[in-house]
């Protein structure tokens, strides 16, 4: 996935269940930076990894999900 990234949140902590945001980068601290609407106004938030799931909402080309294996 090449960033920035449109992507749906799920996040409990915030109630987020299918929000649009904006993935900004990766944190190695174990956050991802996302921009996030809140009402009328787009805030930078920090999210835990470990209680955050994010999906692309680009959704990928058949071609795309092929898996090679070496024998």
């Amino acid at each position: 996935m090449e960033l920035p990234a449109e992507v749906l949140i799920h996040n409990s902590q915030l109630g987020l269940k299918g929000a649009s945001g904006v993935l900004l980068e990766i944190r190695s601290e174990g956050y991802y930076e996302v921009n996030c609407r809140f009402g009328e106004k787009v805030h930078r938030v920090l999210l835990p990894m470990q209680e955050t799931v994010l999906i692309a909402r680009q959704e990928e080309q058949p071609d795309q999900l092929r898996i090679q294996v070496e024998r």
